[in-house]
């Protein structure tokens, strides 16, 4: 009895071993393949109304400037952050909906669309705790204009804002209620989403065909939570980026600075970014889903 229980508790902490290794290689491949497109977007998201002179007028005219005054390595300003994050962020993400999904079907009380929405925004707010300090560093490092030759490392970066700032809500953990909002919402969405229709839409005998039928789900699962998510993904940007006066905060929490953008700028302002953002996270939302599959398929027959 013994010996069974503790290979019971064995064979349980390999699978939640295994559901964070792959979890950690999706997200590894996904900020690798996205992260030009994420800067883009930050860049569109801090920056103001028309008289902003800084402005960008398109995602090309974006590309240009970039290319142009900061050179084509500036594309990948602030990844070191979100590679050092993403790994265990994705990690977090995606063993953390597993857990929770099973702690919501205990008992069998709730239905399982419900299960899959709750379990998605929980592991989302759980996610965001995590990943908020490095999206600090990392947003302050994209709304840098120099060169990326010239740009402080992320270590440098964080120092400096942990020496001015602290840890707290003004310093390493600002913006910390819109980093919540963006992870679970988008999370609910994008779990719920992605397994309901996997249900819903009959899986196809051909391998190449049936992984056709993922990556599609997967790719309107994270168009579908980016395009609702975005005002706090603004948010989270004004409040972690530069103040359009320095030394004067004006952003400082998340609903108050939706409606700041909101009466100021107009309802699409809230909507800043979501090209860019929407060519990342649907085929990036489709990537981490059949990443980690893959990856916990192998280690599954292969460990």
């Amino acid at each position: 009895m013994a010996s069974t229980h503790k290979s019971d508790k064995h064979s349980t902490l390999t699978l939640m071993t295994m559901q964070f290794a792959a979890g950690g290689c999706a997200g590894f491949v996904e900020v690798s393949i996205m992260h030009p497109l994420d800067l883009i977007k930050t860049r569109f998201q801090i920056q103001r109304g028309p008289d902003d002179p800084q402005r960008y007028t398109s995602m090309a005219d974006c590309v240009k400037k970039m290319y142009r005054s900061e050179g084509p390595l500036s594309f990948y300003k602030g990844i070191l952050p979100p590679l050092m994050a993403e790994t265990p962020k994705r990690a977090v993400k995606f063993f953390t909906f597993e857990r929770y999904k099973n702690m919501f079907s205990y008992g069998n009380y709730l239905i399982e669309p419900v299960v899959l929405t709750l379990s998605g925004l929980c592991s989302g707010l759980t996610e965001a705790v995590v990943i908020n300090p490095f999206e600090v560093v990392k947003v302050k490092l994209q709304s840098e204009r120099n060169s990326y030759a010239m740009q402080r490392s992320s270590f440098a970066t964080a120092r400096e804002i942990v020496s001015k700032d602290g840890l707290g809500l003004k310093g390493l953990n600002k913006g910390l209620s819109a980093t919540l909002g963006r992870h679970g919402v988008f999370n609910m969405i994008y779990f719920s989403f992605y397994h309901n229709m996997k249900g819903v839409v009959p899986e196809m005998k051909d391998s190449k065909h049936d992984l056709a039928r993922r990556f599609v789900i997967g790719l309107c699962a994270g168009i579908l939570a980016s395009c609702v998510n975005i005002p706090y993904d603004v948010a989270k940007s004004r409040i972690q980026g530069p103040q359009p006066v320095p030394g004067q905060i004006k952003y400082r929490t998340c609903n108050a600075t939706i409606r700041t953008v909101y009466r100021e700028e107009g309802f699409f302002a809230l909507y800043k970014g979501l090209l860019p953002k929407v060519m990342r996270l649907g085929p990036g939302g489709a990537i981490m889903l059949l990443v980690y599959e893959a990856a916990f398929e192998w280690m599954q027959k292969n460990l």
